[in-house]
């Protein structure tokens, strides 16, 4: 049976080691390749929404990916993951969300959700993921959202200690009373990583692992 291939289109080249390195633990059958388009994220972030633009060109993108020998496609960034949605429509091979199954895992386990986010545009879709998560699994949800204020423009300014520094206090202090905590955006991971054992009383979902591993189930490979 010929390799599967898989095209992973990121909205930041920091991503593509990430991405590869847990492609080649977790999906170490299925040749990839990576697709990188800064503006899709700056122009989101710029406008303060997803541009109907924006969703175009992410749907030329996953064409152009399709029509270069991709089986699939996995999308990494959660600011367009509204864009992911309708692209799906317009193609038959999988065009796949890289937070899908985190939102679903989240519903699965408590029934307070918080989401953690440094951007707004990144915040509200991710929010919106979780309460279709619940919807089709037909869970009742209360999504508590925290937007850490200045933690974004400071990592633009590379201060990432005082990035660490919000996001921390709202990992142990905004979200003492959740079930479960969504991050909307995987930088934050390492923040949680750094925190005393105990620190963070919710389990802490991030996208990248379990979104690679859908790939796996989509792609007919088994569980991994």
């Amino acid at each position: 049976m010929p390799h599967r291939k898989l095209a992973l289109l990121h909205t930041s080249p920091v991503l593509t080691p990430l991405f590869a390195s847990l492609c080649a633990q977790w999906l170490p059958e299925v040749q990839i390749f990576h697709t990188v388009d800064e503006s899709l994220i700056k122009n989101t972030i710029q406008a303060g929404r997803l541009e109907k633009t924006t969703v175009r060109r992410l749907a030329t993108l996953v064409g152009s990916a399709l029509e270069a020998g991709a089986d699939g496609v996995l999308v990494t960034c959660s600011s367009i993951g509204p864009a992911v949605d309708i692209a799906r429509q317009l193609y038959d091979p999988p065009v796949l969300r890289v937070d899908a199954p985190m939102a679903r895992a989240a519903v699965r386990q408590g029934r307070r959700i918080g989401v953690l986010a440094t951007l707004r545009t990144t915040l509200e879709p991710t929010s919106a993921l979780v309460r279709t998560a619940a919807l089709e699994a037909g869970r009742t949800i209360d999504v508590v959202e925290c937007l850490c204020e200045g933690a974004f423009e400071a990592v633009l300014a590379g201060d990432t200690a005082t990035h660490d520094r919000l996001v921390s206090a709202a990992l142990t202090e905004r979200m003492r009373d959740v079930d479960v905590i969504v991050l909307a955006q995987a930088s934050m991971a390492r923040v949680v990583a750094a925190l005393p054992p105990g620190a963070v009383k919710a389990p802490v979902l991030s996208s990248p692992e379990s979104g690679v591993r859908q790939v796996r189930e989509v792609f007919g490979l088994g569980a991994g």
